[in-house]
């Protein structure tokens, strides 16, 4: 009779220990940092940062057009349009060439502050946060550009670093680079004399 009761307190004292463990498991969750580091943390809400996306990276104001922001002081007293048009009132100078078939301006700007940007989560984020953004679709350049493989970072190598976002660079609305004309190559030093004017080659 012993035996049975312990042994019947042994197994609830186990499936206890199991379930608590389980419970446990739940609560956390693990993954690689940035820097290749395991982190094991509390389980977060979705959409909420993760200890690796909290990271501000120090930049430079957005490249804004004069006069342009912040958008509140227009839009402020406007009421939010959520369909989908072409803009004819302000901003029809903007040629939106970036997946144009899949998205427009709504798809990263704010509709009820326009002086923030919007993730797919539904979070708003500042500007010069934007990189955050444009990592949605470009993972890989995300990833270069935080460690100064893609795009311009200056500082130390072991210190301070500051970099510029991806609009310094890149047309929002339009980031593919634009053709450039092709310029002659520089004169050769002998083909030119100490004024440095180049002189005739005597060739016909």
């Amino acid at each position: 009779m012993k035996i049975h009761v312990w042994r019947s307190l042994s197994l609830a004292i186990g499936v206890l220990v199991f379930s608590a463990t389980l419970a446990s498991a739940a609560q956390v969750e693990k993954f690689f940092d940035r820097h290749g580091n395991l982190v094991v943390q509390e389980k977060v809400e979705r959409y909420k940062r993760r200890a690796d996306e909290g990271t501000v990276f120090p930049v430079p104001p957005p490249p804004f057009s004069e006069g342009i922001f912040p958008c509140s002081d227009c839009h402020a007293d406007m009421e939010p349009n959520p369909q989908r048009r072409d803009l004819v009132e302000m901003h029809d100078d903007i040629v939106l060439e970036h997946a144009e078939g899949q998205r427009w301006c709504l798809d990263c700007h704010n509709l009820n502050d326009r002086d923030k940007l919007r993730l797919v989560s539904g979070e708003e984020i500042p500007f010069t946060e934007s990189y955050r953004l444009c990592g949605q679709c470009h993972g890989d350049k995300l990833r270069d550009w935080k460690v100064g493989i893609h795009g311009k970072r200056t500082g130390y190598w072991n210190g301070e670093k500051q970099y510029l976002l991806c609009a310094h660079c890149h047309n929002p609305h339009s980031p593919r680079f634009k053709s450039l004309q092709p310029l002659p190559p520089p004169v050769r030093p002998e083909n030119l004399n100490r004024q440095g004017v180049v002189e005739a080659s005597g060739h016909n």
